[in-house]
Order: C-alpha cells, then sequence, then structure tokens
C-alpha cells in the first residue's frame, strides 16, 4: 500500500490516503466546511461551490480536488470564506427558506444547516420565483421546482448510482430544472419509484408525500394558512435576520422528535438485503408511516427500489389478520386465541396418535425471521418427531445450493456485492436483475457505465440488463447446460485454464475433462440457437477477465436440470480461477428476503441448523441432548414431497406459515386438491391469503415492523431488524405463536425475546457460532461462517475450499432434454417471473396503491411476430392452456420477448377483480415436473398453445398504464455534466472577482 501523505489543514498537519479528495480529508479532520452537494456516496458533483478553499492562493473546489502531499489548505481565510458565502448566497437565491413551516424540518436538511454553519443573517440575492408548477405526477413523492437548489445530487444518484438515467438539468434553459425524460411530466416518464433522488436531495424540493403535511406541527394547517405563515417569516427576516427564525425552527424540529420515531429495520422483499430508518408516527387510532430513510446500510446504502422505499402501506391495511379464525363448514368465524390454540394442538396430537409423527408436516416462512424457522423445525423435530420440514427455498435456490455443495463445499453466494462491483466481468444468467434484485443491480450498472466493466447477459427475454449487456445470448429455453459446458470444455481444450489454480485446488479435473467430450461448440450451438462464434467470443472474455461473477437465478434453477446448470456453473469458475479472490466467485441470487436464513437455520428435511445432516449420529446427538428428546434419524419430506404424500394418504396434517403454497408451487390446480384433502391444515399470515381458503385454523402473525429479529441475506449477511409498531389487533409475531403451540403439545420453552432464540442457536451451530445481538447492533452486520470470537467471512475460501482435504471437486454432468417441450398442439413456450412493481404473487404489494396504479394486473408478453401471425393486440384478451390448466389474461405486445416464446409474471393477486380463484396465476399453468436433484419445479419449462379471444374487456394501451416506466424515455449522460454549468454567461467561479463579498446585509436597526 502507498504511503500516507500529509497536507497543512489550517496550519496544522493532517494525513491524508493516496488518491483521497481533499473533502474527505478536511471532513475526517473535524474541520468544519460547508457542503451542500458533496455526498460521500454521491462523490464530487461540484455544482455548489460552498466547500471552496484556498490552496497556495488559489481557490478551488476540496470536493474536485485530491489532496496531495504538502498541500497548504485554509477552509477559513477571508478569500475562501468569501466564496462560499457568495455561492451560498446564490443557492439561497434559488431557495424560498421557510424552515419554521417546512415539512423536510427535521434537522437533516442541509441547506438549513448550512445556513445555521455560515450564520447566514441575510440573503443579498433575493429569492425569485420559477415559473413552473409543483409536480405532483408520481403516486410517492413530489418535485417543487421553486424550492430546488440545482445541486445536481437527484441527478448524480440517477444517472450513476440507480443508473435509471431518467433525471437531467436543463442547464441552457432560461431558468433550469431538473428534468424527468427531458421534460416529461415525472408520473409518465422512465423514472422506476426508487427514491434515490428523494432521499439524497438536501432540501425540501424533492420530498415523499407521506411527509408532506404530516411531519411537523404546522405543516397541516391549509395551504392559505400555511402560505400566510411563509409570508410571516419571509416578512420579518430583514428585521431579524435569518438566525432566529432558525432558533424557531429547531425548537420546532426538536418537538418533531417527540412524535418522529425513527427505527431501523431491513427489507421485507428480495434477498438483497437492504436495511434503512423507518420514520413513523402514531396517535391514539392511527398510525402513519412517513418515509424510508436509507444511509448506512451495509449492502444498499442511499439505494433502494420501489418496494423498499414506498410499499409498505400493507403493514397498516385494512384486510389485515387480526383474530383467530377458525372453519364451520364453508365459512370462518372469530375466535380467541386460547380456542385457536387449543384445537391446534389437540388436532395434532390425535393425528400424531393415530397415524404417527411422519403424518404431519410443517413449511417455514422465507419471509420471516431466523429465529421463527429454527422455532418451527424445532417443533416439528423436537415436539411432533417429525423431519417433514421445509420452506420455500425449495421453489428457487435449492438447485444452486446443491451445485456449490457438489463443487466447492458452501451452499451460499462465495463474496460480497462489493466483490461484484469489482469483477472485471459479469455474467448474468437467467435472471432479470434489474427488476427482481434492484439495488444489486445497480451495482453492476454502475461498474460497468463508469468502471469498464464487460457484461454478458444470457435469458429468454430482452430485458434491462440485456440491452445494456455487451454481449447478450438467447439460448432456446432449458439449454444453458449446453452451452456453459460448450465454453468449459472449450477453454480447457484451447490452453486457457488458468492450470496452476487447478493443480492447487481442484480435484478430479481428468474425469471432468473426459465427461465434456460431448460437449463441442457445434453441439451446444446446433442446440440452444447461439453461434459457435458467439460461444467462442464469450469463452475469450471469460477466460482473459480481471475476474468474472456470474450470477444467476430462477431462469437456471426452475428447470429439470437446475441443480446440473448450477454445477455447470461452478465448474466454468473453477475452470477459470475464479473463486478464492476478491472480485470472483458464484452468486445465486436469492429471491426472499429471508429465503437464505429459512435454509441457514434448518428449516428442511434434511438438515439442521448450519447444514448439518440429520442422519450424521453424532449432530443428531448433540441436538438430542440440547432440545432433551429423542430425534428422528431419516430425511423427511420436502414440500413437492408433500403434495405427494397428501394425494396417496400418508400425509394428514400440514401447518404453513408466512407461505402462499396454493399459488406458488408448481402445478396449483394439482397442489390446490391437495390441501383440500387434508384432515387439519393450519395456515398462519398477516392476510387471508389465497392457501388460507384450504385451513381450517387460521392465525394472525405479524409482519417484520412489528417483531425484532435477524435476516439473512443473499450475500450471507445477518442482520438485525427492530421493532417499528406493536402488533395490529390481535395479531402476533410468528415466534410467540410457534411457541404457544409447541408448550400446548407438551414443550416447555421459554423465550422472551428473539435474542434468547439465537443464544440457543449459536453454539449448535458452527456456521454461526459468533453470532450474537450484541455484534448485530444497529447497522452492524456479521457474514457466515462466524467463528465463535465474532469474526466472519465476507469472501468464501480465501484459504481452503469447505472439503476435507480442503480443495474444490469438479463435478461430471450429462445432458437431458427440458421436460414439457412444444409441440403441434402446445406450440408456444411460456417464461414467467418477476416484474419491478411487484413481489410474487403481491399480497403485500398490491395493498401499496401507488404500486397498483403503476401495475394493476398482471398480463402476457407478446413478441411482435407472434402478434402479426395471430392478428393479437396489446390489450387483447387471451386464454393460455397448458396440459393442466388454463388461465385467461390481456396481451402485451412487446420486444422484450422473441418467437413463439411467451412471459407471464408471477403476480396474480388482483384486488380489483371480484374473481377470488385468482385464475390469472401463473402456476395454474405449470407442470409437476421438477428438478431431478432437490424436486425444485421446472417453472420455466411450459408449453401452452393460446386462443385470442373476443374483445371482452380493455383495449390499448392495456394492462399497463402510460404511467409505467417502461413506457419511459431514459436520457442518459455522464451525471451532472457541471461544465455545462459552468459555460451558463451568468456564471462565474465564486471568490474570482472584486465584487464578491461577505454576505452579511446589515439591518435597519444595526
Amino acid at each position: 500500500m502507498p504511503s500516507p501523505s500529509t497536507i497543512l489543514l489550517n496550519g496544522k498537519s493532517q494525513s491524508v490516503t493516496p488518491g483521497e479528495l481533499l473533502i474527505e480529508a478536511i471532513n475526517r479532520s473535524g474541520t468544519a466546511l460547508p457542503q451542500v452537494c458533496y455526498h460521500s456516496q454521491l462523490g464530487p458533483i461540484q455544482t455548489c461551490d460552498t466547500c471552496i478553499v484556498e490552496i497556495d492562493g488559489k481557490l478551488v473546489r476540496a470536493c474536485g480536488t485530491t489532496a496531495a502531499e504538502g498541500m497548504k489548505v485554509a477552509t477559513e481565510s477571508a478569500r475562501a470564506d468569501a466564496a462560499q458565502r457568495e455561492a451560498f448566497d446564490r443557492i439561497l437565491g434559488n431557495h424560498l427558506l421557510y424552515c419554521t413551516v417546512c415539512d423536510n424540518n427535521n434537522g437533516n436538511c442541509t441547506v438549513h444547516n448550512t445556513t445555521a454553519q455560515l450564520k447566514v443573517e441575510h440573503q443579498s440575492i433575493p429569492f425569485r420565483n420559477k415559473p413552473y408548477e409543483k409536480d405532483m405526477s408520481n403516486p410517492f413523492y413530489r418535485y417543487d421546482p421553486d424550492q430546488c437548489i440545482l445541486c445536481g445530487r437527484c441527478v448524480e444518484a440517477c444517472q450513476n448510482v440507480q443508473v435509471n438515467e431518467t433525471l437531467t438539468i436543463g442547464w441552457e434553459m432560461e431558468h433550469p430544472r431538473v428534468l424527468w425524460d427531458g421534460g416529461a411530466p415525472i408520473g409518465e416518464s422512465s423514472c422506476v419509484s426508487c427514491g434515490h433522488c428523494v432521499t439524497v436531495c438536501p432540501c425540501n424540493a424533492l420530498m415523499e408525500k407521506p411527509m408532506l403535511a404530516k411531519a411537523g406541527y404546522f405543516t397541516g394547517l391549509p395551504a392559505p394558512a400555511l402560505e400566510h405563515m411563509i409570508d410571516v417569516v419571509k416578512g420579518i427576516e430583514p428585521e431579524v435576520g435569518y438566525g432566529a427564525i432558525l432558533q424557531l425552527s429547531e425548537i420546532e424540529s426538536r418537538m418533531r422528535e417527540s412524535h418522529i420515531k425513527k427505527t431501523k429495520t431491513v427489507c421485507t422483499y428480495c434477498g438483497v438485503g437492504c436495511s434503512f430508518d423507518i420514520w413513523t408516527e402514531e396517535s391514539a387510532n392511527a398510525r402513519h408511516i412517513l418515509k424510508v430513510e436509507p444511509a448506512h446500510g451495509a449492502a444498499n446504502g442511499i439505494s433502494t427500489c420501489i418496494k423498499g422505499k414506498f410499499g409498505w402501506e400493507y403493514v397498516n391495511s385494512g384486510d389485515r389478520l387480526t383474530k383467530p379464525l377458525i372453519r364451520e363448514g364453508d365459512r370462518f368465524r372469530e375466535a380467541t386465541w386460547d380456542e385457536a390454540l387449543t384445537l391446534v394442538a389437540s388436532k395434532f396430537s390425535e393425528i400424531k396418535a393415530a397415524h404417527g409423527p411422519d403424518a404431519l408436516a410443517f413449511i417455514s416462512s422465507s419471509k420471516c425471521t431466523n429465529e421463527e424457522s429454527y422455532l418451527m423445525q424445532k417443533l416439528a423435530r423436537a415436539v411432533i418427531g417429525t423431519n417433514n420440514m421445509d420452506n420455500c427455498s425449495r421453489y428457487c435456490q435449492a438447485p444452486a445450493t446443491t451445485g456449490l455443495f457438489r463443487t466447492v463445499g458452501y451452499g451460499g453466494d462465495s463474496g460480497s456485492i462489493s466483490d461484484i462491483e469489482q469483477a472485471g466481468l459479469v455474467l448474468i444468467i437467467g435472471s432479470n436483475t434489474a427488476e427482481s434484485h434492484p439495488v444489486l443491480a445497480t451495482r453492476v450498472k454502475r461498474s460497468h457505465k463508469l468502471k469498464g466493466q464487460k457484461l454478458i447477459v444470457a435469458d429468454l427475454r430482452e430485458h434491462e440488463m440485456a440491452r445494456r449487456a455487451d454481449v447478450f445470448l438467447h439460448p432456446r429455453p432449458g439449454t444453458d447446460l449446453l452451452w456453459l459446458s460448450a465454453i468449459t470444455r472449450y477453454i480447457l481444450d484451447s490452453g486457457l485454464a488458468k492450470t496452476e489454480f487447478l493443480k492447487q485446488w481442484v480435484n478430479g479435473i481428468d474425469a471432468y475433462w473426459k465427461s465434456l467430450e460431448p460437449f463441442t461448440l457445434e453441439f451446444a450451438s446446433e442446440r440452444s440457437g447461439i453461434p459457435v462464434e458467439t460461444l467462442t467470443q464469450v469463452a475469450h472474455m471469460i477466460a482473459e477477465a480481471d475476474g468474472v461473477c456470474i450470477l444467476w437465478a430462477m431462469g437456471v434453477t426452475q428447470h429439470s436440470m437446475g441443480s446440473d446448470t448450477s454445477t455447470a456453473i461452478s465448474n466454468l469458475l473453477l475452470a477459470t480461477g475464479n473463486y478464492m479472490r476478491p472480485g470472483t466467485g458464484a452468486y445465486p441470487l436469492r429471491g426472499h428476503n429471508n429465503v437464505q436464513g429459512a435454509s441457514d437455520h434448518g428449516a428442511m428435511p434434511n438438515y439442521y441448523t448450519g447444514y448439518q445432516k440429520v442422519e450424521d449420529e453424532e449432530v443428531r446427538v448433540k441436538f438430542e441432548k440440547a432440545w432433551g428428546v429423542k430425534l428422528p434419524p431419516k430425511p423427511g419430506l420436502d414440500n413437492h414431497q408433500m403434495i405427494d404424500a397428501i394425494h396417496e394418504g400418508k400425509l394428514k396434517s400440514l401447518y404453513i406459515f408466512g407461505e402462499e403454497m396454493s399459488l406458488v408451487d408448481s402445478n396449483a390446480n394439482h397442489v390446490a386438491s391437495a390441501l383440500a384433502k387434508l384432515d387439519f391444515m393450519v395456515t398462519q399470515d398477516i392476510f387471508f391469503s389465497d392457501t388460507c381458503r384450504y385451513a381450517d385454523v387460521i392465525l394472525p402473525a405479524s409482519p417484520s415492523l412489528e417483531k425484532d429479529g435477524t435476516f439473512t441475506s443473499t450475500e450471507r449477511r445477518i442482520q438485525r431488524l427492530y421493532q417499528v409498531f406493536e402488533p395490529l389487533g390481535d395479531s402476533r409475531p410468528d415466534w410467540k405463536i410457534i411457541q404457544e403451540i409447541a408448550n400446548r403439545l407438551g414443550a416447555n420453552w421459554n423465550y422472551s425475546h428473539p435474542s434468547e432464540i439465537y443464544d440457543e442457536i449459536a453454539p449448535l451451530t458452527p456456521l454461526m457460532a459468533g453470532v450474537t445481538y450484541e455484534r448485530l447492533e444497529g447497522y452492524k452486520t456479521l457474514q457466515w461462517p462466524v467463528a465463535a470470537d465474532g469474526s466472519d467471512q465476507p469472501l468464501l475460501y480465501t484459504k481452503e475450499f469447505k472439503f476435507p482435504d480442503g480443495k474444490a471437486k469438479f463435478y461430471p454432468l450429462e445432458w437431458n432434454e427440458p421436460t414439457d417441450q412444444p409441440n403441434d398442439e402446445y406450440d408456444l413456450h411460456l417464461n414467467n417471473g418477476r416484474l419491478l412493481e411487484h413481489f410474487h404473487e403481491g399480497n403485500m404489494t398490491y395493498r401499496t396503491k401507488g404500486i397498483r396504479e403503476k401495475t394493476p394486473c398482471t398480463f402476457v408478453e407478446v413478441s411482435p411476430a407472434l402478434a402479426v401471425e395471430r392478428s393479437i393486440e396489446t390489450g387483447a384478451w387471451v386464454e393460455l392452456i397448458s396440459r393442466y390448466g388454463k388461465v385467461r389474461v390481456q396481451a402485451l405486445i412487446t420486444d422484450r420477448v422473441h418467437g413463439k416464446e411467451l412471459y407471464m409474471p408471477m403476480n396474480s393477486m388482483n384486488l380489483a377483480s371480484s374473481d377470488a380463484s385468482n385464475d390469472e396465476a401463473v402456476n395454474r399453468l405449470t407442470s409437476s415436473h421438477t428438478d431431478t436433484v432437490t424436486h425444485t419445479p421446472a417453472y420455466k419449462e411450459t408449453s401452452v398453445q393460446m386462443r385470442v379471444l373476443p374483445q371482452v374487456g380493455a383495449t390499448p394501451p392495456g394492462p399497463l398504464p402510460k404511467t409505467n416506466s417502461r413506457f419511459g424515455h431514459p436520457t442518459p449522460q455522464a451525471g451532472v455534466e457541471v461544465e455545462r454549468k459552468w459555460k451558463r454567461a451568468d456564471y462565474r467561479i465564486p471568490g474570482g472577482e472584486p465584487v464578491d463579498q461577505l454576505v452579511q446585509i446589515k439591518t435597519r436597526t444595526e
């Protein structure tokens, strides 16, 4: 590492890191320096000029200057001070300062705080209204041009952090302003409502709508009264100065702290693991979520997506389950907790006594906490006596875990999101990353745009990441194993493999190389449809890249060869030496917020916590001693096998919490008929889901904002979430409900807080031995494996692989044809997956009004070519018929899909529909075929026929309104492009002219 340098800062020595921005060194020293546009997570923007300092007699912007040995820096010289004040005076000319009655008067307004820091009493440049109206067209936030100081933070965040490239500043306009798609209303632009712009705005120009008229004591006043109060504030300013006004403002701001609560939580949607503070306000009869404020999250920093930033209305939804329900015939009636729990315990006991413990089964939630999954599997094993235990990783990520277990030993990401950012090349396979894992996708888009990272995408759809890619591969459905194995063989045959790495770290190369004989480039090209030249190009790009990360998701795992294709990915990484160093590795992107954690904590039929096998007698004895019971020695049923066991009459009872099994499992009609056959079924959820229709008892649970616990993200990152609200009505956290049931069945559990549950987990689980709530306090995180001393491993395999000899393994593979292939009758391939706006079936996201407005229902994407062939227009109703079911849905014509390939999103809960059977759910069409190793359903191997229906509903624009972001037109550019501002005739750098003076106008009374 280069040696630290030293600068002279206001006459005192200050060490600096080579390449460090001067402003960072100044901030680190504790020296006060105004800085309005600078944000540490955005980097230098250089629009505000308030951070001007004097270096060796010259005025420079500290945010745009690199610290260098021997610099003599003055932040408080007369020239620097004058320049800073002149710059800030210009800002106040763009901003109507009325802090006392401002919605954003929360102690974190940069404009307010800089006014106080510089002790500004008056401004010499008068405020001038801009000739623009407030833009209220986005459902989640508004833009007020009159309050906008043109700092460009929002533009930098949109262009170079989120990289949606929607926002710009019209520097050449007579009255510059922030523009969406060059001048469209926000609500009709390409804005994806990620919230980056609102988060980084240094004042009240961009505000979350729930904050408006709710945050402060005066802000809820009628508009005319509020305007009069603003007039009063501005009227007295010439006499009293800003100091007195700011004092009142700060008093009011501190008063707000008594009723605005800020609580750290972890996002409850995808597996990226974003964390943030959630601002809430409660009264006697209502509770409000004011805003989500990201800043310190290890995975996301300032980043969020539409769901994490704005998708929380479901927590206060009027249709939350708040009381236990018991079936009586075809109806449910409300019951007391005592009655419901007594019935559950008695029925479980009866079934166990009559048919044995294996007549019962349990399914844990991948959206609930680690502690709750642990208790669920403990209930199954230690209280009931069965290993019939699973979670929804069976539906998505089990094949990826298997592929990694086979080759490198751990079933998790081999590094962190930061490693993906560092990679020289990223290969994305079967993942619509920008919509399914938006914040992680921003890191790839940023590195690709700004750092020269290469991007290869293989997918059936030409989604955003595919369009950004340097190379886009469009293989035929189900053929990823072929082309992956073929380029691996080509790399080995051509001497492009990392031979020294293979000799030192990988076993089985000879047997594996021989197994690749059938996988020629020509055979792979013939079957996959990818030209040999393209496969060769990709092989060389991977072999020559300085670090390769491969990202994959359900487009790989939800196939009959999901485990084998995941294995092929890891084989390729081993052949090219892309493990054991930063910027490399395998990254299966976990779909749910805690699907990694549910499996890590034993909610599986064959593993206890930390992937300790139930057949291992030594492990089993350890758990028996800890739990004081005898445990079953053989693996139980997974959730796919459970359905078959119900149909066979072997499984009589099912207890499922936080899982929409009837819509999420494949071949939904087959699943529903099984659930209807159960003798006794218990569901535990926050809403009356489709699955609840089959239950005998429904228990009202609490969402993440109503409990404490931990989640584990896709990068193996364990994080704490803190309770924000008390449980709504009579609902309860899942861990409390599970404990009650266990105790009524004879257990003697006495957990009073989830931390006590983890205190039990850690000593039993080498993978999480050092995890404690104290080590996870606040925003602290740990990435497993965590040693007993608390040290963790953000990067796996730095010293060895997780096998007895410390070496990885090549795993030979064979090619098998996909199931359920198209034929003359079922001539179309149907793909399925997520949308940006909705999460899975939509039980939570449909309950956020703004999201529902953006994407009100599901649809099927049809290619332009197929639309011409079948005479289909956007908005037409079609019937899709598979070998297993049928749905009626509207068509959306788009070039995202090609030829005879269709795409249908998973979201299926149209609250505007009176059709309670949810017939538009895509899994009415999918089969019962599975991955041969893990039984993960082959959702992506579905063939259908399509029948165009007579016009009975909407006409163009069809299922998506014009306000959906996909119809916008982004305006990519290199950030704020401040040079365009500097070229304006009315711009000069502050402090550069003799007229520049300290901005302190005398009042009349002085």
